[in-house]
């Protein structure tokens, strides 16, 4: 039997200074830089009009800042839930130093050393996933690019270690109408959109930097 659920609109965090340099930011605790904050002001015009019933954001200032910069910071809960992935080991490091020393690692198959599994990052989506389920109304989240990936695929009912080899981009929006086992490979790709970055049409896809 089928079910109604929100529309989940998925806002990542505006630039940092290891955005722009390319390093693995989990749960390093960086600020915006101004043209993260100019570009998370853009947000505001994007999402206005939209009403949402829940509005959550990640505890880190990186996403808490987008959020209250988009307008929405007096209405949301944080949650815990939201934070970037734990890189443990591989915090503030490059993919492509990485792959130096481990050529074939891939963060959603392997995780990181001192830091969290897939397995563990999707136990957290799926707590997310459980609360909007049962939410009344559109949901508006703002998080980081990897556990965002991550929320997608759960809410998919895709495995956490999906990595998106398959096409799978951090949709926008997230508006199924049926149960989640009975998606097919046709509803997938129709859900696939733009992230709400704040950056003008950037698309997460797999294998960027742009994380």
């Amino acid at each position: 039997m089928s079910e109604t659920l929100p529309i989940v609109y998925l806002a990542r965090h505006g630039e940092t200074a290891w955005t722009l340099s390319g390093q693995h930011t989990g749960l390093t605790d960086l600020p915006l830089t101004e043209r993260g904050e100019r570009n998370a002001r853009r947000l505001e015009e994007r999402l206005r009009g939209v009403t949402f019933a829940k509005v959550f954001t990640s505890p880190l200032q990186r996403a808490t800042r987008t959020c209250e910069l988009a307008g929405f910071g007096a209405v949301a809960e944080i949650d815990r839930d939201l934070l970037e992935w734990n890189y443990g080991e591989y915090e503030g490091r490059l993919t492509a130093d990485i792959h130096r020393e481990r050529p074939d690692w891939q963060l959603f198959r392997d995780g990181c050393p001192g830091g969290e599994s897939p397995k563990e990052v999707g136990t957290r989506a799926d707590r997310a996933v459980k609360r909007l389920r049962g939410v009344k109304g559109d949901v508006l989240l703002f998080s980081s690019g990897h556990f965002l990936r991550v929320f997608a695929a759960r809410w998919l009912g895709l495995d956490a270690a999906f990595d998106g080899a398959n096409g799978l981009a951090v949709a926008s929006r997230l508006a199924p109408s049926s149960e989640q086992a009975n998606f097919s490979n046709a509803d997938i790709v129709s859900l696939i959109g733009k992230c709400l970055t704040p950056e003008t049409g950037k698309v997460f896809l797999p294998n960027t930097k742009n994380y």
